[in-house]
């Protein structure tokens, strides 16, 4: 690992904050917790609030892409049985070319923008020097799996792909890449291994895993880069209950051996009640290269004594060399914020 933090973690936040702007979440991120971090996300406002929603409109209206008007609609549905929202299918019109170029997801435009507020806050003090600006991605299969017929994934998998890491791209030609660094956000692929979604033509483990090994090929070696890992959070519930951490680390294996530039961390989620060393025995299997660090979501609100536990539990099993919650907070109480925030102060203040 690259320092080391088992007694006190760093502080890493996923992405999303409810709050109203980037330089809100820049200035209170740091006047609560900015000794402790590495990274600093923007808190994707705006649009990227609903994560990935917006991206749907993307693909739809793209010459090349047409509602499947003749099939039933993807029921998103969280691990209770609720129907968070029925999603529209979407298909490869027939004979249509796909071009990267013209999915316009403004991404990069977003990140160049937030950056301009980082470093004129950076600057002025507001943002403790050495700190990164973070810039959560979502990673090309989200949409794809969320939006498309299964039939049609295979085809629109490349084009997407390409778009993403055309991002990725724009980023490192308009920003200085050693004060960067990139998180993709690895969620549709996790529910996929775990029996989500109807099957495609490829194998799941074979088709994430080779887009993740892409996409993170395809970050610069002086920008960051790492994977936070998720079950989703649209309504602040799971769409899966993972039984373990087993599925979490396989795919963290294989990322980790499939990519071959270095990958700074991992971030797993923990859920609440998950105090148990069974959830994380599958840790013991986790194969990181000495570069890389792990972070876990094992910070809830207002449960101090649980967060301990969670803890303590996960280090019999690994060594964690930070701390955070599940996922973003962009769809959760603004009213949190803080008491989140002094949560992940007091485990990552001990001495």
């Amino acid at each position: 690992m690259n320092a080391d933090r088992s007694r006190s973690p760093v502080v890493h936040l996923v992405g999303s904050l409810p709050l109203p702007d980037s330089t809100s979440v820049f200035r209170t991120v740091s006047d609560a917790v900015g000794m402790h971090l590495l990274r600093l996300p923007d808190g994707e406002t705006g649009i990227r609030k609903s994560w990935i929603k917006f991206l749907q409109d993307v693909l739809a209206e793209n010459p090349a892409i047409e509602v499947a008007h003749d099939l039933p609609p993807f029921k998103f549905t969280q691990w209770d049985g609720k129907v968070i929202r029925e999603i529209p299918r979407l298909r490869i019109r027939p004979n249509a070319a796909l071009d990267p170029v013209s999915f316009k997801t403004g991404y990069a435009d977003m990140a160049i923008a937030s950056f301009a507020i980082f470093d004129a806050l950076q600057k002025d003090g507001a943002i403790p020097a050495g700190i990164r600006f973070q810039i959560s991605l979502p990673s090309p299969l989200a949409p794809i799996y969320n939006n498309m017929i299964p039939a049609d994934r295979r085809g629109m998998i490349p084009t997407l792909t390409q778009t993403f890491i055309g991002e990725v791209e724009k980023i490192a030609q308009s920003l200085p890449a050693d004060r960067l660094a990139i998180q993709w956000d690895v969620c549709q692929e996790v529910l996929a291994w775990e029996g989500y979604f109807d099957e495609g033509p490829v194998d799941f483990r074979t088709e994430t895993i080779e887009v993740l090994r892409q996409i993170g090929d395809a970050v610069p070696a002086a920008i960051e880069l790492g994977y936070h890992l998720c079950y989703g959070s649209p309504a602040n519930e799971h769409m899966v209950q993972p039984k373990d951490a087993g599925v979490m680390v396989e795919m963290t294996n294989a990322i980790s051996a499939g990519v071959h530039r270095p990958i700074q961390f991992f971030h797993l989620p923990v859920p609440k009640p998950r105090t148990d060393d069974a959830f994380f025995k599958p840790l013991d299997g986790l194969a990181l290269k000495p570069e890389t660090e792990l972070y876990l979501g094992l910070i809830h609100h207002n449960d101090a004594g649980g967060d301990d536990v969670r803890l303590a539990a996960a280090r019999r099993h690994a060594r964690v060399d930070g701390i955070g919650t599940e996922c973003g907070w962009a769809r959760g109480d603004a009213n949190r914020v803080g008491s989140l925030l002094q949560s992940h102060a007091r485990i990552a203040e001990r001495t």
